[in-house]
């Protein structure tokens, strides 16, 4: 499994998408906190907080993720090197988690780079040091989990097809429906006592908890159970070759 995984972030970081997908992150994130003028700049908003930041990130994260997953396991397919992989002494459990965590950790690396942002901002305010930063931490830790949800459903959507175009477009539909698909469902009303269940199933009403500097673990375990429900999903997806 570490071989798998060591192949995997070799691979993603010797190829253009690993630096790319950090690259175009980073600029997009920068040029809105600090040099366009939105609601999200920095020096232009006057107070010393990274809400932008946090923001800004899931909407970028929709399309660079699964730019990332798309080739995980629909490469394989294509190429045909996927009967060769799942021939190796390897259970697909821990092929598919090879694969996950090395995605990512490259969703990782690319986040590590923002907390320049905020030691900026610590240091601007004033006086230095005046920024919420149980509000800067627990909205890191919520990217992170949100982060780790896109990457198993960008895994899910490259095992079930062979075409990688198909994968990040599969992959870009879900976790925008996981995003706001139940958010907006819920601004409706439509199922009465029901629609606070149905707000609490989409993936903004608990990143929004989180970022509010508070780790609930109900928050947590629902990251943790949407991430185990697609990795499922996706063992079952590689498991059709078996039936």
């Amino acid at each position: 499994m570490q071989a798998l995984f060591l192949k995997e972030i070799r691979s993603f970081l010797s190829s253009v998408t690993g630096f790319l997908v950090m690259g175009v992150f980073l600029v997009v994130t920068g040029l809105f906190l600090w040099v366009f003028h939105t609601d999200f700049n920095i020096p232009d908003y006057g107070y010393s907080n990274l809400d932008g930041l946090f923001i800004i990130s899931p909407f970028v994260f929709l399309f660079l993720i699964p730019a990332i997953t798309m080739r995980t396991f629909s490469d394989e397919k294509n190429s045909g090197t996927i009967e060769l992989l799942l021939t190796r002494p390897l259970s697909d459990t821990k092929i598919i988690l090879a694969k996950y965590f090395a995605a990512f950790t490259l969703v990782l690396f690319t986040l590590l780079p923002t907390l320049i942002y905020y030691f900026s901002v610590y240091r601007l305010g004033l006086p230095p040091g005046n920024i919420d930063s149980g509000g800067f931490w627990g909205s890191f830790i919520g990217l992170l989990f949100l982060g780790a949800v896109f990457v198993s459903i960008g895994i899910f959507a490259s095992a079930i097809t062979d075409n990688q175009i198909v994968s990040f477009i599969i992959a870009v539909f879900f976790s925008a429906f996981m995003y706001l698909g139940f958010e907006f469902i819920y601004s409706f009303s439509l199922f009465g006592k029901f629609d606070l269940f149905i707000k609490s199933l989409g993936i903004n009403d608990h990143y929004g908890s989180i970022s509010r500097g508070v780790i609930d673990t109900r928050d947590v375990t629902y990251f943790l159970s949407v991430i185990t429900l697609f990795l499922t999903l996706t063992w079952f997806a590689l498991g059709r070759r078996k039936w």
